[in-house]
């Protein structure tokens, strides 16, 4: 049967295996760095300040970017002779580096903007933090407690619904990478995203029986990791029943 033999070209493909190896080298950095960033931001926003709507709402923007847009402008930022972060690096006596166009640095561009774009669970953060009960932060100040053990013991606790959320759906999104992979490529094969190469098979090679089985293999890699990241659950969200 053609359907099974594709799997057997697929797991006999060097292409496949690098494409897969780019695409979990980046969910494994990009997940936590954005998971950290916007909750971050959040905890920096959530007290009520003078225009910190404004604020809220740049912080904000990123997600509401078109992505094909935000990929375009970051060619630009990133372009390694013209472009706005090495134009600022050369300020300080800094020579970037060639972004994109060197293999050893299309990585951490990508990871620049999952950065950029991580405000995407800032609101998300922001009502769990308004949900969080003020009698806790109270009993820990009677405690003796300061800010640092306030976040550790209170507030980390109980965003863990939250943080679980945002892993589950940075890891779908991490393995679905496709747009600003696909306008902006890289040096080599290491901006072929396993999304990039599933789309190149079936829309460039035309071969759609082989980039079925892709996608179904993508299936089951999201479905497994996240059928694990669940059973961890239970050791490290917090819930009322406990």
């Amino acid at each position: 049967f053609i359907g099974f033999r594709n799997f057997g070209n697929i797991f006999s493909d060097p292409a496949f295996y690098k494409a897969l190896l780019v695409t979990m080298r980046y969910a494994v950095l990009a997940i936590p760095l954005t998971i950290i960033m916007a909750l971050l931001v959040a905890l920096s926003v959530n007290n009520q300040y003078k225009g910190i709507g404004i604020f809220r709402t740049i912080f904000y923007m990123p997600s509401i970017v078109s992505g094909v847009a935000v990929a375009i402008v970051f060619k630009w930022i990133l372009d390694p002779s013209y472009g706005a972060l090495n134009s600022l690096l050369r300020i300080f006596g800094i020579t970037g580096p060639n972004w994109l166009y060197d293999s050893a640095w299309v990585l951490p561009s990508y990871l620049i903007m999952a950065v950029w774009g991580a405000s995407g669970g800032l609101y998300i953060y922001l009502a769990a933090l308004k949900d969080i009960p003020k009698e806790l932060y109270e009993a820990a100040t009677i405690d003796g407690a300061g800010w640092r053990q306030k976040i550790r013991y209170v507030t980390l606790p109980m965003l863990t619904p939250i943080l679980f959320y945002n892993l589950v759906i940075g890891l779908i999104g991490a393995f679905r990478k496709f747009t600003d992979a696909y306008v902006l490529g890289g040096a080599g094969e290491e901006g072929v995203f396993y999304m990039v190469y599933l789309y190149r098979q079936a829309f460039s090679f035309y071969k759609m029986g082989y980039a079925t089985a892709l996608a179904w293999i993508l299936f089951v890699i999201i479905l497994g990791l996240t059928l694990i990241i669940n059973y961890t659950k239970k050791y490290w969200v917090y819930s009322e029943r406990k």
